[in-house]
């Protein structure tokens, strides 16, 4: 075997020795435990929601052996994120530059299901821009490797071959494809469970079909799709504001809603309780209502 070879395989194995030291085990629903990402110093975990199907009993055990009880910070379902509390100092990964992370790159996914951490390689197979999870959450980045994810990785951190964080690993967001929560995520996620105790959402409270537009109002639009209101809910903000059955929506706050996920994405948990103006067709014509956007329960 080349010495190439053999120097590659030593530093594979020795970073993810010492990158390990930031994974830990978290026990936190009836099933084999998965794993966790050490985030800050102070104590706090981020782990993939759908591994922590409790609220309370939550464990973490570290890399030095002990178990330690967790507190549940908070919980996004949509990006399949959780925040957990430990009292310990821990170490954090260092983050990955995302300019240095490309198509072809090696990279390992790193878990401690058990008491020593275990380690499955590959490559980073596509990289794209953001995208909204089946549960209506943003991810900042599609990162999409060829790892499998073999039982208890879900929540552990994909390194790269330097040991620095690129994401989070879990397979609830993408049926049959190996994909991670990049850093970006993690953070907007963690700042905002952190200081909310949940992802905060917008909501005006109605149900919307996406329909084509006749071609007159197409020029007039600029686009070619909106959504009608088939549905408005009694004392919602958009029954507040005005808005009514047979009105179609094209634009919220002057961005472009042309189906359901772009109008949850101009719904972003900073309008809330602000006044955002919402371009509606009605009766032929384009007018503006003023909206206060409320929060989803």
């Amino acid at each position: 075997m080349s010495n190439t070879l053999v120097e590659l395989s030593s530093q594979m194995a020795e970073m993810a020795q010492s990158a390990g030291q930031s994974v830990v085990r978290v026990e936190g629903r009836r099933r084999i435990p998965a794993s966790g990402i050490v985030w800050s110093a102070d104590g706090l975990i981020i782990t993939a929601n759908h591994v922590v199907s409790r609220d309370e009993g939550i464990t973490v055990g570290l890399a030095d052996g002990a178990s330690v009880p967790a507190t549940l910070v908070g919980r996004d379902p949509s990006t399949d994120l959780a925040v957990l509390r430990v009292d310990a100092t821990l170490t954090p990964l260092a983050e990955a530059n995302k300019q240095e992370v490309a198509v072809g790159n090696l990279v390992l996914a790193l878990a401690r299901p058990g008491r020593s951490v275990q380690a499955a390689w590959g490559i980073i197979s596509a990289l794209g821009d953001s995208w909204r999870t089946g549960g209506g959450g943003i991810i900042d980045r599609y990162v999409q490797t060829d790892l499998v994810m073999y039982p208890g990785f879900s929540g552990g951190p994909l390194v790269g071959a330097d040991g620095a964080l690129i994401g989070l690993n879990t397979s609830a967001l993408a049926r049959g494809v190996s994909v991670a929560a990049p850093t970006v995520t993690l953070a907007r996620v963690a700042d905002t469970l952190l200081a909310h105790g949940r992802v905060r959402r917008g909501y005006l409270g109605v149900s919307t079909q996406r329909v084509h537009l006749p071609e007159p109002l197409r020029e007039a639009v600029g686009q070619k799709r909106g959504l009608l209101v088939i549905t408005v809910e009694p004392d919602s903000p958009v029954e507040k504001g005005g808005l009514t059955l047979g009105d179609t929506i094209v634009a919220v706050g002057g961005t472009a809603v042309h189906n359901h996920d772009d109008l949850l994405a101009a719904l972003s948990g900073d309008k809330i309780g602000t006044a955002v103006p919402i371009t509606i067709l009605r009766g032929g014509q384009v007018q503006t209502a003023e909206i206060v956007v409320g929060e989803r329960p």
